[in-house]
């Protein structure tokens, strides 16, 4: 999988995709990441890429012209086109599966007030990672690119993503290593009786019970 990031501020993923299972999934060629920094696109001579909004208002707007040659300059017949805006489909597990299969993910990070709104024009999908306000798209994108590339195959191993929390719309069950007491705390006597079938009985019922609790929204 190739994934494009346009963002103005590259410097802030300094870090982010060097360390761990995205670095693994990178050094194995099992995802390349680019950031493309869309300023290097304007046509503006004092190197703008942004303008004072029609009808007034605070704050500067994303301008078309870099953030739409940059697009055009990058994309192919198997490219998703992502915003990353507030007013997006809220972003769930399911959706990191549905891009997990893709071959190019171009990831748009706005900034500043906000992008002109014929910026959507170009874009296959429009998300956003909760109900909140960030000073831009970058750390978005960060998320997407982390749930994504740890469910891209070979990755990590099915398994440890296949009872991960949200998948069937359930939180993950509880877990627990040694030691057996801790501070006057057990593990489950069922984790201990070597009995697989009742072991994940437990888990599943677990799996419900916690859901119920924290995450009711979740049966909805």
């Amino acid at each position: 999988m190739r994934i494009d990031i346009l963002t103005l501020f590259p410097d802030m993923f300094s870090g982010v995709f060097e360390e761990s299972i995205i670095k693994r999934a990178i050094d194995e060629g099992k995802v390349k990441i680019n950031l493309v920094n869309f300023r290097d696109y304007t046509n503006d001579p004092h190197n703008k890429v942004d303008d004072t909004p029609y009808g007034g208002g605070a704050g500067m707007v994303l301008a078309c012209q870099p953030i739409f040659d940059c697009v055009k300059s990058i994309r192919t017949d198997d490219s998703i086109v992502i915003l990353l805006t507030p007013d997006g489909e809220v972003y769930k597990q399911e959706k990191a599966y549905e891009l997990s299969r893709a071959k190019h993910l171009i990831l748009i990070c706005g900034h500043y007030e906000g992008f002109d709104e014929r910026i959507r024009s170009i874009c296959d999908m429009e998300l956003s990672i909760g109900d909140y306000v960030l000073t831009g798209g970058e750390v978005a994108s960060m998320v997407l690119v982390d749930s994504i590339t740890r469910l891209i195959p070979g990755v990590i191993t099915e398994e440890s993503h296949e009872n991960d929390s949200f998948n069937n719309h359930l939180l993950d069950y509880p877990t627990y290593t040694k030691p057996r007491v801790y501070e006057g705390m057990e593990v489950p006597e069922v984790l201990l009786s070597g009995d697989h079938k009742k072991i994940d009985e437990w888990r599943k019922s677990e799996s419900i019970r916690k859901t119920k609790e924290r995450r009711p929204d979740l049966f909805e």
